[in-house]
């Protein structure tokens, strides 16, 4: 079945249809329609898959989607435009430009965490480059899986979008095809499987993965706001968010204030019993929820720490002191658990954040300019936020990614279509002139043998 729909894709690619920026648009919009459409029913399905509250569902995930698509169709006809550039003196006279022009077959894997924006959002730019693209949902949120296929196969003819659903085998089948772009999500260990596809084909990839997110606190920050801040962007979706605040560092002056102002938070937002909340997501799967409960065991619990397997809920946690050898500190989190860690001076920053590979996000809370900037200079990281969390993903100026092993390229807005698009570069030289100065032999005086770098 995947080797016959991956022909058909490159049959229909071959056809030219989806360098039509009108055919592109169309589309666009019908995928719009389906969606707004059918919001209530994905919001319902998010809720049945990890008890996603609906308007965490409709803020991240279909208002997300809706605000992207709406913005390709606007602006797609701009995007496709050519890039005239300057020519050089060399080629004189030629009309120089850049021009998009779509990869071919995409393929899009999916996780769990975000199972319906991580599907849609990547298609958005593969589409409006001119790409056909293959889906692959996570299978471990199956009521998301399905209502994506349905509004798919609604949409789209199957040789231009499909969907195929499954589990690891499904993955291995799809990597083992040839493709003309494979875009992931996930975790970085199934990351570097997946490079390790691409590179039997040479097919360029973008990978969008993780990392241990730093958070730091220091002496002249807004204790009140920073917490809330904090609050929000480490618990929304409970915290299996990939930008979310991972772990953090508070200047020693700054720690109990900080502390008692997330309690605080953690309460107005979730109540004093925090498993009768509507505004908390479940853990979505088995293995991550025990996994949580492991990274838990033997750590000095301030707040929360509560979890029920019934229905797989974790409550929010703060976790005071945890060293950095612990089985909490090993590696991304990923859940509702928030190390706090103090320290005096910068270095002791440096130590902790430079044991981790480069994150994807990384936040800074703090009224001192100096500070700021250094800290944003010092450190490689994806995207970063200054007094606040996660909200940098929602500019669509701005591209969404990770460096080194937290993710290869970015997109968002323009750049989704830049991502999912070869830029070509065409020289048209015109013929009622030809300058003899290149062509052998080269009998030329030692004063245009100086001249020449001029024309370079």
């Amino acid at each position: 079945m995947i080797k016959e729909l991956v022909q058909a894709q490159q049959m229909f690619f071959a056809s030219q249809q989806t360098k039509d920026v009108a055919f592109r648009k169309k589309y666009l919009k019908k995928l719009s329609e389906e969606i707004t459409e059918q919001e209530d029913a994905i919001c319902d399905a998010l809720y049945a898959d990890f008890k996603k509250p609906k308007f965490e569902s409709m803020a991240t995930e279909t208002q997300f989607v809706l605000a992207e698509l709406n913005h390709a169709i606007k602006k797609i006809g701009e995007w496709s435009e050519p890039i005239r550039v300057s020519s050089s003196l060399s080629n004189f006279p030629s009309q120089d430009w850049i021009q998009p022009e779509p990869y071919g077959k995409i393929l899009i894997i999916a996780p769990w965490n975000y199972p319906f924006q991580l599907v849609i959002a990547p298609l958005i730019g593969a589409l409006a480059a001119g790409n056909t693209a293959v889906l692959k949902p996570s299978e471990l949120s199956p009521n998301t899986s399905k209502i994506i296929v349905e509004i798919i196969q609604k949409v789209f003819p199957q040789e231009y979008v499909a969907v195929v659903e499954g589990g690891v085998e499904v993955s291995t089948s799809l990597l083992a095809e040839k493709w003309d772009y494979i875009f992931f999500t996930g975790s970085t260990q199934v990351g570097k499987i997946v490079y390790k596809s691409a590179a039997e084909h040479l097919t360029p990839v973008t990978l969008e993965l993780s990392g241990k997110n730093p958070c730091v606190v220091d002496e002249t920050a807004k204790a009140p706001l920073a917490a809330k801040r904090i609050a929000w962007g480490k618990f929304i979706n409970a915290g299996q968010t990939c930008i979310a605040p991972d772990y953090i560092l508070v200047h020693a002056s700054k720690k109990e204030a900080l502390i008692n102002e997330l309690k605080k938070y953690i309460t107005a937002f979730y109540g004093e019993n925090l498993e009768l909340s509507k505004d908390l997501a479940r853990i979505a799967t088995p293995k991550h929820y025990e996994g949580l409960k492991q990274k838990l065991e033997g750590e000095s619990v301030l707040l929360g720490g509560s979890y029920n397997d019934k229905d797989q809920f974790f409550a929010p946690t703060l976790v005071d002191e945890p060293t950095l050898d612990s089985k909490l500190m090993e590696d991304e989190i990923f859940g509702p658990i928030l190390p706090i860690i103090s320290y005096e001076n910068v270095s002791e920053i440096h130590d902790v954040v430079s044991r981790y590979e480069k994150p994807l996000a990384f936040y800074v809370f703090s009224q001192d300019k100096a500070f700021q900037q250094k800290l944003m200079n010092d450190y490689s990281f994806g995207g970063g936020t200054i007094n606040d969390t996660v909200v940098h993903i929602s500019n669509k100026q701005l591209p969404f990614g990770g460096v080194g092993a937290s993710g290869i390229g970015g997109y968002h807005g323009k750049h989704s279509f830049d991502l999912f698009s070869h830029h070509k570069s065409i020289i048209k030289h015109a013929t009622w002139f030809d300058v003899p100065l290149r062509y052998a032999p080269y009998g030329i005086s030692d004063y245009i043998m100086r001249k020449i770098k001029y024309l370079f």
